[in-house]
């Protein structure tokens, strides 16, 4: 169910996406409202689930995640049991950032990040591939990140 938002509402997601950091003195300044209604709103937006947490951004290469590649998965059932499944693994594993379940040829991509290349070949031939109901993987590794937008697009 999606929540109504106002002006001020916008304002304030907009301004937490670029700078979650700043003091709520300093967003009700930016968006025009006082301090206490300010926090009240931001307080309605997490209770609303619209703001689902905070977080610090990493650049991975820098704390030695020097490999980002991609993984599709095919799986020999798609009953909704081995879905499950799959995903509950796939949430164990610390090396998958994202997971995407799709349609089509694929049934799931998974967005990896490694220290390097040998650790990732480890992962898929030693997890990926052995996992329960998976029948397919192919990977991809990635060359260079032409864009990083983690927020959502506010106008």
């Amino acid at each position: 169910m999606k929540v109504r938002l106002d002006a001020i509402d916008w304002k304030i997601l907009k301004e937490l996406q670029s700078d979650g950091r700043m003091t709520n003195v300093e967003l009700a300044r930016r968006v025009g409202i006082s301090a206490p209604p300010c926090l009240r709103r931001v307080r309605a937006l997490e209770e609303a689930g619209v703001i689902t947490g905070y977080r610090a951004l990493l650049d991975e290469k820098m704390v030695g995640w020097d490999i980002t590649m991609f993984a599709m998965v095919g799986l020999a059932s798609q009953a909704e049991a081995d879905l499950v499944a799959f995903e509950e693994r796939v949430r164990s594993w610390p090396i998958v950032r994202e997971c995407w379940m799709l349609s089509g040829d694929v049934d799931f991509i998974l967005k990896c990040v490694a220290p390097d290349l040998k650790t990732f070949q480890a992962f898929v031939i030693e997890e990926l591939t052995k996992a329960p109901n998976v029948g397919a993987v192919r990977t991809s590794l990635t060359l260079r990140q032409v864009k990083n937008e983690p927020v959502v697009p506010i106008p």
